[in-house]
């Protein structure tokens, strides 16, 4: 079982740069493919971002292409987003979320951090 939290959310301008860090607690992090969903106001739940449970492969939403980055650091469960170039649009709240038996791109995923807010002001 994991525990996940994420944190680095917060206010920026459009264009700015953000980098979310989820923690995780529990041996088996490596095992779990990670990803990063966002949902903002009125809308569903999205994937944004995916990676394998080596980091090899990854996962990006058209919208994030070439703006967001994800990584992870399996010796300090750590899964990471680097938030570039950022816009009005991209204003959402953040979550981690790791599953065992998931695809990077669809899941499923069994783990679901709190969620780190992202405003982006225009």
């Amino acid at each position: 079982q994991l525990q996940l939290v994420e944190s680095g959310g917060g206010l920026v301008q459009a264009g700015g740069s953000l980098r979310l860090s989820c923690a995780a607690s529990g041996r088996t992090f490596s095992r779990h493919v990670l990803a990063w969903f966002r949902q903002a106001p009125g809308k569903g739940r999205e994937n944004v971002a995916g990676i394998s449970q080596t980091g090899r492969n990854t996962y990006y939403a058209d919208a994030v292409k070439g703006r967001f980055t994800i990584s992870r650091d399996n010796a300090k469960n750590m899964l990471y987003l680097e938030l570039n170039s950022l816009k009005p649009e991209d204003t959402a709240v953040y979550y981690c979320t790791a599953g065992a038996g998931a695809t990077i791109s669809s899941g499923p995923f069994d783990y679901w951090g709190q969620g780190t807010q992202v405003t982006v002001s225009s």
